[in-house]
């Protein structure tokens, strides 16, 4: 193969590598988990240098696509890894205790998106859609009502059944039995009044403040594949984010 995909010219080299190596991710030739080739083969099979494809894994790992381990080698990121499985979920207890999340599915049901949904999916407004809802629990107490939107297509045969006999991080299921990886994320966040359905929900008053988040995760080449909206009580909680 070349050494280098159609790019602008002034795309450093080890970018064009990281993206030869991302096009491998989405093609499934290397499989969430699994090892990828030393930095001397990949050297070789893209005719650079070993540090050119030491600072484009560089690269990747710091997006989370790949994990180094040390005298392991290299291998591809999973959301079933403890140190990933919850990395899009950035609520936080205000003591600081370290809290196992519990979560409780309501809804799973097939429907045709709103143009909301469809615009945020990038799909034909007739394409079917999977919405599913569930509450997140801390200490047994709810604290986050999730409505999630998903594209048919590519959840075909996801139950509620299936989700609630799923034990592991619901992004984990959605990489192992659908191929399906979130790789990103973009939110917008805003402060709302609780309505009556999300107040039962959530055990607080009619009117109470909630912290409304909308989140668009995308999986490789920046397609879009769920539309997620949480509202989050945060009376003993709070949103956390690291800025760099």
């Amino acid at each position: 193969m070349s050494a280098v995909p159609d790019a602008p010219l002034f795309q450093p080299l080890y970018r064009q590598i990281a993206e030869l190596i991302t096009r491998s991710l989405d093609g499934g030739e290397w499989k969430p988990g699994e090892a990828i080739p030393s930095e001397l083969e990949l050297a070789a099979r893209f005719k650079v240098s070993q540090g050119t494809v030491r600072k484009a894994i560089d690269e990747l790992a710091a997006a989370h696509l790949l994990v180094r381990r040390q005298g392991k080698g290299t291998f591809v990121a999973t959301h079933s890894e403890e140190r990933t499985q919850f990395r899009f979920l950035r609520l936080a207890p205000d003591d600081g205790s370290a809290e196992r999340l519990s979560r409780k599915f309501l809804d799973c049901r097939r429907m045709r998106p709103s143009a909301e949904v469809a615009q945020a999916l990038d799909i034909p407004g007739s394409q079917a859609v999977l919405q599913v809802r569930r509450l997140l629990y801390f200490r047994g107490a709810p604290v986050v009502l999730d409505d999630l939107w998903l594209p048919l297509a590519l959840f075909k045969g996801l139950t509620g059944q299936r989700l609630s006999e799923y034990e592991g991080p619901l992004y984990g299921l959605f990489e192992a039995e659908f191929g399906v990886r979130m790789i990103r994320a973009e939110e917008q966040i805003r402060a709302v009044a609780a309505d009556a359905d999300a107040a039962a929900l959530l055990e607080v008053g009619p009117g109470a403040p909630l912290l409304s988040v909308d989140r668009v995760s995308f999986t490789y080449g920046d397609r879009p594949v769920e539309l997620r909206r949480g509202l989050y009580d945060t009376r003993s909680h709070h949103y956390r984010n690291r800025l760099s």
